[in-house]
């Protein structure tokens, strides 16, 4: 894995850290880079929940690095941009600790995450449109539910930052808390999600990405169409019945995954 990239696993947890000063902008290395840590937390069992963040205390991610615009080099890796914001089929929660300025391509990196956990002097922008540029497809969806239909537009059109505070009073992001609380906060976030039952929380995270935008009549018919595998995964688990006992006899579950 690139040096502009660690990876660090602590127990279920894997910690992600993007470390390409000045500005952690990625390039299309980096971006592969990205994409083999989140492939490694796909693929290996042990591994429940990401956390990515950036190094430093001032920008998570200032996106593209523009530097290389026009190298020919667009490879982003497994997984698209970030080796995430395409991996569609993943079913383990991902949370973004935002420890600085969140910028174009690193804010749809952000976007891509299940949760987003923010330092109170982090801002957030979208500037592809001040450059000439656009944002990635999926990027809006993901911003148009997060925010009002009229705030989302503006960051598009025009660039317009917004502040952590505004972001977590908006609903962007579930908390906005002093830098040194950050990673703690994260980690603290991530152990509670650890303590649920994987194939729940897999199967839960699928429920959202399939039926989060339907009507109630279309989730039953995906549910009928069979596309909620994961759901039916969970029914008949041993965890399934390693839950009510649990708590019947009054002790902690022993998830098995199966």
């Amino acid at each position: 894995m690139a040096d502009s990239v660690r990876a660090e696993q602590k127990g279920g947890v894997l910690e992600i850290t993007l470390d390409r000063p000045k500005a952690n902008a990625i390039d299309a290395a980096t971006s592969r880079a990205l994409s083999a840590a989140f492939v490694r937390f796909q693929d290996d069992d042990a591994l429940r929940v990401a956390i990515v963040t950036g190094a430093g205390d001032r920008i998570f991610s200032a996106g593209w690095d523009l530097s290389t615009s026009g190298d020919g080099d667009e490879d982003w890796g497994d997984g698209g941009w970030c080796g995430l914001c395409e991996r569609l089929d993943l079913d383990k929660p991902v949370i973004a600790a935002i420890n600085g300025a969140c910028v174009a391509g690193g804010f749809e990196l952000a976007l891509a995450c299940d949760f987003m956990i923010t330092a109170n002097h982090a801002q957030f922008f979208l500037s592809e449109a001040t450059l000439g540029l656009t944002v990635d497809i999926g990027t809006i969806p993901r911003l148009m539910q997060r925010l009002p239909q009229q705030v989302a537009l503006e960051m598009l059109y025009t660039g317009r930052r917004l502040s952590a505070a505004e972001a977590e009073q908006m609903g962007l992001v579930l908390r906005s808390i002093p830098a040194a609380d950050l990673m703690p906060a994260a980690r603290e976030l991530a152990d509670r999600i650890v303590a649920s039952a994987p194939l729940s929380v897999a199967a839960l995270k699928q429920m959202v990405q399939i039926a989060g935008a339907m009507s109630a009549e279309e989730a039953y018919a995906a549910r009928d169409q069979g596309r909620l595998t994961g759901q039916e995964r969970v029914h008949g688990s041993e965890d399934a019945l390693e839950g009510p006992c649990a708590f019947m006899e009054k002790r902690p579950p022993v998830w098995k995954g199966c």
